[in-house]
C-alpha cells in the first residue's frame, strides 16, 4: 500500500500549498499598507511608497528649489525614490521568506 502514503503526502502538500496562498494574498494586502521611506540631502528631499511600489508622498524643502540648478533636484529626487524602493523590496523579501520559510517561488519577490 506504498501508493497511499504518495498520496497523502501529497495531499498534505496541496494544503500546505494552498495555507501559503492564503497567506500570500495577506502579504499583498499588508503590503499595500506598509510605507517606507527614501530620503536625500539630509531630509531635503522625501519620498514614501508603499508596499506595492506605489509613490504616495513627496515632499521637496524649498531651500533646494533652484531654477538654476534642476540637476541637484533631480539627482536628490532619484536617491530618495531608489531608497525607497530599496527598503520596500527589503521588507517584502523578508515577509515573503518568512511566509515560504525560503523557498523561492517564480514570479515572486526574489523567485
Amino acid at each position: 500500500m506504498k501508493g497511499l502514503g504518495n498520496l497523502a503526502n501529497l495531499g498534505q502538500m496541496l494544503k500546505q500549498a494552498q495555507q501559503m496562498q492564503g497567506h500570500i494574498a495577506e502579504l499583498q494586502e499588508e503590503l499595500a499598507n506598509t510605507k517606507a521611506t527614501g530620503s536625500a540631502g539630509g531630509g531635503l528631499v522625501t519620498v514614501t511608497m508603499n508596499g506595492q511600489f506605489q509613490v504616495t508622498e513627496v515632499k521637496i524643502d524649498p531651500e533646494v528649489v533652484d531654477p538654476g540648478d534642476l540637476g541637484l533636484l533631480e539627482d536628490l529626487l532619484l536617491v530618495a525614490f531608489n531608497e525607497a524602493a530599496g527598503r520596500t523590496q527589503e521588507h517584502a523579501k523578508k515577509r515573503m521568506t518568512e511566509i515560504t520559510g525560503g523557498i523561492q517561488i517564480p514570479g515572486m519577490l526574489g523567485g
